[in-house]
């Protein structure tokens, strides 16, 4: 009894945050300035070309050559935050906002050893994640078991936001597909810079579900009170109240004939459709897996997670208890011993002799 209190206590907190973020006058709402026009076109395209066979053609990605400055160094550590040009395809590179062509990353490194013998996890941002501030706080106690974090800044976020955008919220439904296309193409040149230029004995991705699908050898991958798409998070939980649905029926009513809020809604959820990581090839180590769940989630329900761990045979859920809001507050640990456990399970990788 006292833990459904609990758990409902949780669930009424992501929906008053929800409420004061979201259905306030506070901000304007996500996609203000509508579908996107030809930028959601050629994005369909190439978000539908990331499909299995392409996806493993297009390996190695483009090597990256990050320019780096030291923010601080121990004897024990060090951190360095470094910035590179993104590796996107031409197409994508001028369909980004000029602020979001450059990559920027943070990079916390032990010093105690040589990187064969050491791990390093690629932290991806979530919704609103504008800083590398919480995520290094997270990786920071994986120094003590030599885990190093590479925290990557994402387009439309951080000081990659566009002039225009406020916060978190993405002016055009293409902004969402662009922001996740040029973060799966960084993500991945970072993973292949991390094991072929610097030499880690093992990788993950935090955040990482479609990264870890298209990688080409087994990873840690780590989905942290993630959806299996995006059709959950804003036709289904609160984001849905944080959707400027007008005026995305003024903008495609302009394109075709008169839409209907249930029309507009179903094309909605067929842009976001692809962005359904079951639709995605299993990873090469489904068993170095793990999604971590939180049981009164406002934002992601339970069904969301266990439709990918269900895609994913010989993945691993973990639950934590409390809402989307307090999980990400109070779970630091269990997030942490995820990625620990999720590591262990992959072998080390052979020095080169």
């Amino acid at each position: 009894m006292v833990t459904a209190k609990v758990g409902l206590l949780h669930y009424v907190l992501d929906h008053v945050y929800g409420a004061f973020v979201h259905r306030t006058r506070l901000s304007t709402p996500f996609f203000s300035r509508g579908w996107g026009g030809s930028k959601l076109e050629l994005l369909e395209t190439v978000i539908k070309q990331l499909f299995p066979d392409l996806a493993r053609q297009n390996w190695p990605p483009k090597v990256i050559h990050p320019t780096w400055r030291t923010v601080w160094e121990t004897k024990n550590s060090c951190l360095r935050e470094g910035v590179f040009k993104t590796p996107c395809s031409e197409q994508l590179m001028q369909a980004l906002p000029p602020e979001s062509r450059n990559a920027r990353i943070a990079f916390l490194t032990p010093k105690s050893m040589s990187p064969q013998n050491m791990a390093c996890v690629v932290h991806l941002a979530g919704t609103g994640d504008h800083t590398f501030e919480r995520r290094l706080r997270l990786g920071g106690p994986l120094l003590k078991q030599n885990i190093a974090t590479m925290v990557l800044e994402s387009p439309f976020y951080g000081q990659r936001r566009p002039v225009l955008q406020r916060g978190a919220k993405l002016l055009c439904v293409s902004d969402l597909l662009l922001l996740g296309s040029a973060t799966i193409e960084e993500a991945r040149s970072l993973l292949h810079w991390l094991d072929i230029e610097v030499g880690f004995g093992k990788t993950g991705g935090v955040h990482a579900a479609m990264v870890g699908s298209l990688h080409p050898t087994p990873i840690a991958t780590l989905p942290f009170l993630s959806p299996h798409s995006a059709v959950v998070a804003f036709c289904e939980g609160i984001l849905k109240h944080a959707t400027a649905w007008d005026v995305l029926r003024a903008d495609g009513s302009m394109q075709q004939a008169s839409m209907t809020l249930e029309e507009v809604r179903e094309r909605m959820r067929s842009v976001l459709s692809l962005t359904d990581v079951t639709r995605f090839p299993v990873p090469k180590n489904p068993e170095a897996v793990i999604f971590v769940g939180a049981t009164n989630d406002g934002y992601i329900p339970k069904h969301s997670v266990l439709e990918l761990q269900k895609a994913w045979p010989g993945s691993e859920v973990r639950w934590v208890t409390g809402g989307h809001v307090s999980s990400f507050l109070l779970h630091n640990n269990e997030f942490r011993r995820a990625i620990v456990d999720a590591l262990d399970r992959l072998p080390w990788k052979e020095s080169p002799l």
